[in-house]
């Protein structure tokens, strides 16, 4: 009988009417939870690398490292991910691509350094030997200006490499030093070009500064270490040496060395620069001859480098937003070392490297020729800085997420 008591409780319409509702609400909840269990299985969530989830930490912290995971990776990864350890993996950020390896075998940066053929390889194979790199824009009409800037930077814990523009590589093996610079070669390229090209942030994470400079600079008051040790302790990321008044060509004064102080950071020019400045360039810039940046400040520069505008100006009056915080501090120009600044014409000049009529004539007609090529190397370049202040105006104005930290201080665009 109470067999036939509980079956005939189904028949009571109220009964079943609660047993449906109940039947529809766990029919619920089991769908949400496969739904949930699906998603876990595909790219809807970032993947930490060690191929581990920490779900709690996807809604509450930052994620640091993302890693884009393709449906052919994601199979063979299914079967792995609930026998992975989540608290031991999750912290893991691997360069992008190299998840299919192992992390120690993971080689993420490198340098410029040589190595020989042969003989034994050193037990530490990121050994350095090196602390910064010097790159130098070179033509062969200024190879001994050349050989004494590499006399003044080789031995002492730098990196040397050129950037020939002119396709003269083999002239200068004259110097005993050459084979231990590396040589890289594109027929009238600027030295910003080759950077974008060969001085990728990751490609030069061993060096602490780099040196980006022209040729026609002289070094006779210049030292290196005593340079690096001020910018050091002086905590500039972004600088340059100050230039010989009476001997360099002058283009801007605030890059212009001041005799009685270690370095400026600004300079004076009535109604225009005062104390009250904040920005460039007034305070926070240098001029693009003769560049330092620390690793920290060239990582952001190189992004800033657009990839067809080859002279870089107007590159100039934006540096300061890759100074690794205020500009007013952290870039400046040091006066107990100083160049000379002589601003030869070279990039554009007639390539002598096939020539065999020198004479007076043909010497005329190349000189003309010249001229020429620089008056529209010229134009070029206020072409590309117009170019580049509308990219900038452009990038400010449609990325919603940045935000301006010079924005309250900025100072109309003032020319000299």
């Amino acid at each position: 009988m109470k067999s036939y008591n509980s079956i005939s409780l189904i028949t009571d319409s109220k009964s079943r009417t609660c047993i449906f509702s109940l039947f529809i609400t766990m029919s619920l909840i089991c769908g949400a939870y496969f739904l949930v269990s699906a998603s876990l299985g595909t790219d809807s969530f970032p993947l930490k690398s060690g191929l581990g989830f920490n779900i709690k930490q996807q809604f509450t912290e930052p994620v640091k490292c993302e890693v884009q995971v393709t449906k052919k990776m994601d199979i063979g990864l299914r079967d792995i991910r609930e026998n992975t350890p989540i608290d031991k993996c999750n912290e893991k950020c691997r360069p992008v691509g190299s998840e299919a390896l192992p992390k120690g075998i993971v080689s993420a940066t490198s340098n410029l350094k040589m190595h020989p053929l042969s003989g034994p390889i050193p037990e530490d194979n990121n050994s350095k030997h090196t602390t910064s790199l010097l790159a130098l824009a070179v033509g062969i009409n200024q190879k001994q200006l050349v050989n004494e800037i590499v006399k003044k930077f080789m031995g002492k814990e730098f990196a040397i490499m050129f950037f020939h523009y002119d396709d003269h590589v083999d002239e200068w093996h004259e110097f005993e030093w050459c084979d231990s610079v590396i040589h890289v070669s594109a027929v009238n390229q600027t030295k910003w070009w080759f950077a974008k090209r060969f001085l990728h942030p990751d490609i030069v994470a061993d060096y602490e500064y780099i040196f980006l400079w022209d040729e026609d600079l002289g070094v006779d008051n210049f030292h290196p270490e005593r340079y690096l040790s001020i910018i050091k302790e002086e905590g500039l990321e972004i600088s340059q040496p100050g230039l010989d008044r009476s001997s360099s060509e002058i283009h801007h004064q605030i890059t212009v060395r001041g005799r009685r102080s270690r370095v400026h950071r600004r300079y004076y020019k009535p109604g225009k620069c005062d104390n009250n400045s904040t920005a460039p360039p007034c305070v926070g810039w240098v001029e693009m001859m003769a560049p330092v940046f620390s690793k920290a400040a060239w990582r952001c520069a190189w992004y800033m480098i657009q990839n067809d505008l080859i002279h870089a100006w107007g590159l100039d009056m934006q540096l300061g937003y890759c100074a690794q915080g205020d500009r007013t501090l952290k870039v400046g120009v040091v006066d107990q070392e100083s160049i000379v600044h002589l601003g030869l014409p070279t990039l554009g000049g007639a390539s002598d490297k096939n020539k065999t009529d020198n004479t007076q004539s043909s010497n005329a007609k190349n000189s003309s020729t010249s001229s020429s090529k620089r008056y529209a190397i010229r134009q070029r370049s206020y072409e590309e800085m117009r170019v580049f202040k509308s990219r900038w105006s452009k990038a400010v104005k449609d990325d919603k997420c940045w935000i301006d930290p010079f924005e309250k201080r900025a100072e109309p665009d003032r020319t000299n």
